[in-house]
């Protein structure tokens, strides 16, 4: 304080000599000591950019911690330049604005509010890094952070703005608490995505129903693919055309969704379609054809088995076995589901530990559908798609073999191969 009194008596000298009317010598005295004060303050700022924040990154990267190690990667501490200067102008203020009391307070609270400012910009720059490390780590990898994240950051700007205008206005924190109720309608107005996204998130948080990397599908926005990013106010998802569809987080606890995460982990995709079989090429069994199917490894044990029973049920009820239609018999399309089945059950890419189904439903004007009811035992897409068509390239291969025909509307070559031979009578 002493070196401060003197060197600004001895400007105050040196403005006198210069032939400066003695009114405005304190007033040149202080536009001196600001430029002055100016070029020290950004004297101060350029060695902490160049030397003391670099140093910093240098030391942590030296350290054996690993969470400094991203502090130094990412530049956290960049803000931190603003807050050096700045600290050395409230210091220097009070000397520099002795005379001026009536600028002074002014001076301050402007300091002390740029201090405010760069101190939280400080900590959202750590607050990144915060968020990027725990996003790393096993436990968080599927959880929503950046919805909490950003919440803490709406949190801190209306703090700071608070603690702005409390330190300009020189008002107590309190005092704008309470106009901020009075405000709360506008507020709620303003930020009503952002509440509805904040409650989503902890309902879809809390009853874990959906994660980052999830396979969802949201037919109301067309939207059918993987989750790639959460935050308060949206869910983005990649389609599998990869196109991006963004979603309002509060649509996933208002509509309703499918997460295909359930498949995922359970380890196995389900098949489930049909063949279509022609309804006239459905006939029972005889000697000749049971002959055949004895013949064909998945079933022989099957055919034999089930024979002996129907023999065993038509002797003892005297069916006359000369006419087919009597007693109990065998159907082809029985026999084929049976071997679909067995087939399903002996297929190394096939999940034993679940559903496995041969059903015939309701026959409708395409034939009668026998659907396959089944589960892969992988969930990749490309796999999976592999596993079924092979399937089904087997059984459209096969069905013949039990004199079953599988039904398609007819084309322009079943309609040349009906009429030829015919003259254009019909005959």
């Amino acid at each position: 304080m002493i070196l401060i009194n003197y060197l600004e008596e001895q400007a105050e000298q040196l403005i006198a000599k210069l032939g400066v009317p003695l009114e405005w010598v304190p007033y040149c005295r202080l536009m001196f000591f600001v430029i002055v004060l100016i070029i020290l303050s950004s004297i101060t700022f350029f060695i902490a950019k160049r030397v003391l924040i670099p140093y910093l990154y240098k030391f942590f990267k030296k350290t054996s911690f690993k969470w400094d190690d991203l502090i130094a990667e990412s530049r956290a501490l960049d803000k931190l330049v603003h807050i050096i200067p700045a600290l050395f102008v409230r210091a220097m203020a009070p000397a520099i604005f002795a005379d001026f009391p009536q600028w002074l307070p002014f001076v301050v609270r402007l300091t002390e509010a740029y201090l405010v400012i760069a101190g939280v910009a400080v900590l959202f720059s750590v607050l990144k890094v915060i968020e990027f490390s725990v996003s790393k780590l096993d436990a968080f990898k599927d959880k929503p952070l950046a919805s909490y994240f950003q919440l803490v950051r709406i949190l801190l700007h209306i703090l700071t703005l608070i603690l702005v205008l409390s330190i300009i206005l020189g008002k107590s924190p309190v005092y704008f608490l309470s106009a901020f109720g009075a405000m709360t309608a506008i507020l709620l107005l303003i930020f009503k995505d952002t509440i509805l996204g904040l409650v989503a998130s902890v309902q879809m948080s809390t009853n874990d129903m959906v994660r980052v990397g999830d396979w969802v599908e949201m037919p109301k926005f067309n939207a059918d693919g993987d989750v790639i990013d959460m935050n308060l106010n949206t869910v983005k998802i990649q389609n599998w055309d990869k196109t991006i569809t963004t979603i309002p987080t509060y649509y996933f606890i208002t509509d309703s969704f499918k997460n295909w995460r359930g498949m995922q982990q359970s380890g196995g995709r389900r098949i489930k379609r049909a063949l279509f079989v022609d309804a006239h090429s459905v006939k029972l069994v005889d000697p000749e054809m049971r002959e055949r199917f004895k013949k064909i490894q998945l079933i022989t044990d099957y055919v034999t088995q089930r024979q002996q029973e129907i023999e065993h049920y038509n002797k003892e009820n005297n069916v006359d076995t000369s006419v087919l239609i009597n007693g109990r018999r065998m159907t082809n399309l029985g026999v084929f589901r049976k071997y679909i089945e067995t087939y399903l059950k002996s297929h190394p890419r096939i999940n034993q530990k679940m559903t496995i189904m041969v059903r015939q439903l309701a026959s409708e004007s395409k034939g009668i559908p026998l659907e396959i009811y089944c589960f892969t035992n992988t969930t990749a897409w490309i796999e999976y798609e592999s596993i079924q068509s092979d399937i089904f390239d087997h059984l459209y291969s096969t069905a013949s073999y039990f004199e079953i025909e599988i039904f398609q509307e007819p084309g322009g070559q079943d309609f040349i191969k009906a009429f030829k031979g015919r003259d254009v009578s019909g005959k």
